[in-house]
């Protein structure tokens, strides 16, 4: 049998003629005959089918393709031979399905006959699939988000929001989604680089540089959640989070009480971590860069048994660099195994475990001098060079299972532990601003031993109901958190002597610590919930929201020997949104939240008050470009009560009254044109500031002042481009700025951070060495080598963004 080609030789190049005749050539060995094509496309070919299509051999995958959609499939072996494919998962039509499969290969397909399809070489202009993104199935929450070779931007659901898989443009909130293909394009191996082009998100200088801290929507939050449980951060005991095992990250914006408990009112930064896959994938990528950076990481999944029961995933990372701060470096060891058991077609269980060893420094930050930063250099530490690292092990484990009674009923639980265990640990801190003549008074704090204790899960049962011409999809869950952190032989000393930032002179041994000066210091903290939610397809388009939940919370301190009084608080929250066309969702919706206390806070021994906040927002969501580009427009209202402030001159805090942060929010992601990606994110925040306060003297306090690290305006631009023919193809270059204006230092608005942009570049080729693919790949950050201020907590804790910066690295995928 033969086929013909559609395009004439008249007129080829002679550059082009043996590509012309090479595809004549291949065509004409395919077996299925051309010559009855039908003038139009059978109903077969737009049939959507329900595939399950694992990744591997892509002539094995054709041929049961072709088995389930009912299709007459050939081509010529040699074609397909040595090519491998993803997979398919989900509804598709026959040409949905076939784009998909042959994504990457070379390859395309053509209708030949009724019911029949055949394979060939990709021509220029034809519809190749190797030129065209992941496919979207749209109104089914079925995307393969996962394959690891699925290089979209813009992923279309996300459970945070809801704790269902929901499609983006359905939920009425405010959620941003960073896919692992952003992750590696940036070489973000820290969250704050990753989370920079969200809008309403601007790092923070929180925890000395050692652990993860945000303002988000204008308000402090240390809390990362992973899978949807809670990581609570410590000063003491955590250090910035491995991106090694992470699939991607999503934030939503705003409240997130009702489904994650004692949450921070701005957002919920959620760690979604890989899973195993039934198609084998291994990765191995070695990094290198600035200051004697250099990474190492391997990504490994596949099944164990030969009938998928068992999967595994294994993601580990050894990191060793400098810094350009004096006295800094950095040493850690990552390890996360994950094996999942497909019990049957309907219930799954798996078991994971992390572990990290981590040696770093603390960087105490520079303090204020008058109303900015001291003016020093950007290596300047006013650290120690003796001070002992932060020195410790951390070990995660989590057991999760899940159970289908049926199409509509399901069952999910979660459970994950997680300690902490330091050693002798000295650190020092600066107490207060610079004086005039540019010293500072510092102290020093010991830490023998500090350890943590944290336990969570979470049950939800999940259900799909059917009420005359509507949908309930409804939530009823359960979790509960324990935490114990103690801080044993704590002591504390000041220094002998004052260090001037100007001309530090440091110390040749270490202080004295006088022993019956040392205390210990225990916190527990527990609290369960009960919550309920019902998600609404309602006629015309409407989608609703509405829910409520219930918290019980206590601590204890031992410093004081008090045992706070229960809190519990009910919490509603509701949304609806209106999607008239496939294109345009309008929405909005009220929230409220039930926030943390304080532990050991206040100077009379007892706990602060729990935290509590209340939010409006209002939005618009679209998506052009057959759905490859989605934009967010939201406004926001956001008020908390009982904020924890300093009280000058001590250790303790107090409770403010109320802060309100006002302001626009946009965010676009996704595909222009094929090969260009772009992601724009900006915020508008002309209200951020404290609205109610009473000091101890019956006065105003710092009622009027602004919020601390609140730009009026921040935004962000990334951008990358890649080849997709000719000579070039498989070259990629992106570019993008981050951009941040003024901020007040602190609560007390005695001095300010001045804004700053930075300019961020970044190259890559792609190509393939027999069936492996090798990506080589250059990022170049602030390439005009920018002095800025990244973030501060207080005054005497002003951390510096990073100055120029290189990364390569060279990676390997089969």
């Amino acid at each position: 049998m033969s086929m013909t080609s559609r395009t004439s030789n008249a007129g080829l190049q002679p550059s082009r003629l043996h590509q012309a005749i090479q595809h004549i050539l291949l065509a004409s060995a395919l077996t299925v005959s051309t010559a009855a094509y039908a003038e139009t496309r059978t109903d077969t070919a737009n049939i959507r089918h329900s595939y399950h299509i694992s990744g591997g051999s892509l002539g094995q995958a054709l041929r049961q393709f072709a088995t389930n959609s009912g299709l007459m499939y050939s081509a010529e072996a040699a074609l397909t031979d040595g090519k491998t494919t993803a997979g398919l998962d989900g509804d598709y039509t026959a040409e949905e399905g076939l784009k998909r499969l042959l994504a990457g290969t070379g390859l395309t397909y053509t209708f030949t006959a009724e019911g029949a399809v055949a394979v060939r070489v990709a021509e220029t202009g034809s519809n190749a699939a190797s030129t065209l993104p992941a496919v979207t199935v749209t109104g089914k929450g079925v995307y393969d988000s996962t394959d690891p070779y699925n290089e979209d931007y813009r992923l279309p659901n996300s459970s945070t929001a809801t704790k269902t898989d929901t499609p983006i443009m359905e939920t009425p909130f405010s959620v941003q989604v960073v896919s692992k293909q952003v992750i590696q394009d940036r070489q973000a191996v820290r969250i704050d680089k990753a989370v920079e082009n969200v809008s309403g998100v601007v790092q923070g200088g929180f925890n000395q540089g050692t652990s993860d801290g945000f303002l988000v929507r204008g308000f402090q939050n240390t809390n990362m959640y992973r899978d949807g449980l809670l990581m609570p951060t410590d000063s003491s005991t955590t250090t910035k989070r491995e991106t090694a095992n992470l699939e991607r990250i999503e934030v939503l914006k705003g409240p997130g009480s009702l489904l994650y408990g004692r949450a921070e009112p701005g957002g919920i930064i959620n760690l979604v971590t890989k899973q195993p896959l039934s198609t084998p994938f291994n990765s191995i990528q070695q990094q290198f860069g600035s200051y004697a950076f250099y990474r190492t990481s391997m990504d490994s999944t596949g099944p164990i048994t030969k009938d998928d029961t068992l999967l595994y995933r294994l993601n580990l990372s050894y990191e060793n660099s400098g810094s350009y701060r004096d006295f800094i470096d950095r040493e850690s060891v990552f390890v996360a195994p994950v094996i999942k058991w497909n019990i049957d077609s309907r219930t799954q269980a798996s078991f994971e475990l992390e572990y990290q060893h981590y040696n770093t420094n603390q960087d105490v930050g520079i303090p204020q001098l008058g109303k900015r930063p001291a003016p020093i250099p950007i290596n300047r530490s006013l650290e120690e060079p003796f001070n002992s690292k932060n020195n410790g092990d951390s070990i995660l484990a989590g057991f999760n299972w899940s159970h289908e009674f049926n199409d509509n009923w399901k069952v999910v639980n979660k459970f994950m532990t997680q300690n902490y265990d330091n050693k002798d640990i000295r650190q020092m801190y600066i107490a207060g601003p610079a004086h005039l003549d540019g010293t500072v008074n510092r102290f020093f704090v010991n830490f023998p031993q500090i350890k943590a204790e944290r336990y969570s899960t979470t049950i939800n049962l999940l259900g799909k109901v059917n009420t005359w011409s509507t949908t309930h999809n409804l939530l009823f869950g359960f979790d509960y958190f324990n935490t114990k952190d103690t801080l044993n032989g704590i002591n504390i000393t000041t220094s002998p002597s004052v260090l001037n930032v100007f001309n530090p002179v440091y110390f040749t041994s270490q202080p004295y610590f006088e022993p019956a000066n040392s205390f210990n210091i225990s916190n527990t903290e527990s609290w369960y919930g009960l919550y309920f939610q019902d998600q609404i397809d309602l006629p015309y388009d409407f989608h609703a929201l509405g829910g409520f939940r219930y918290d019980n919370a206590q601590i204890r301190n031992n410093i004081s020997g008090i045992t706070s009084p229960t809190e519990d608080r009910l919490s509603p929250r509701g949304g609806l949104l209106w999607q008239p066309v496939n294109w345009l969702s309008l929405y909005g919706s009220y929230t409220e939240n039930f926030g943390v206390s304080n532990v050991s806070s206040s100077s009379n021994g007892y706990n602060l008050p729990p935290q509590t906040a209340q939010q409006w927002e209002t939005g618009i969501k679209t998506e052009f470009l057959d759905g490859k580009l989605r934009s967010t427009i939201s406004y926001f209202n956001l008020t908390k009560q009982n904020l924890p402030v300093s009280i000058p001159g001590t250790f303790y805090y107090r409770a403010l009254g109320a802060a309100e942060t006002r302001g626009i929010e946009f965010d676009t992601t996704g595909e222009i044109l094929p090969g260009w990606n772009v992601i724009i994110a900006y915020t508008y925040t002309p209200f951020a500031k404290i609205i109610k306060d009473v000091d101890s003297d019956g006065g105003t306090g710092n009622q009027g002042n602004k919020l601390f690290s609140v730009p009026r305006n921040s935004g962000s631009l990334w951008n990358t481009y890649e080849v997709q023919e000719g000579d070039l193809r498989g070259f990629k270059f992106g570019a993008g700025l981050v951009g941040v204006g003024e901020r007040q230092g602190n609560i007390f608005n005695t001095y300010q951070l001045p804004g700053y942009v930075t300019v961020n570049l970044m190259t890559s080729y792609q190509m393939k060495v027999g069936s492996s693919k090798i990506t080589t790949q250059l990022n170049v950050d602030n390439i005009l080598d920018k002095t800025y201020y990244a973030g501060t907590q207080s005054t005497n804790q002003i951390q510096f963004g990073a100055p120029l910066t290189f990364m390569g690295s060279i990676r390997a995928d089969f």
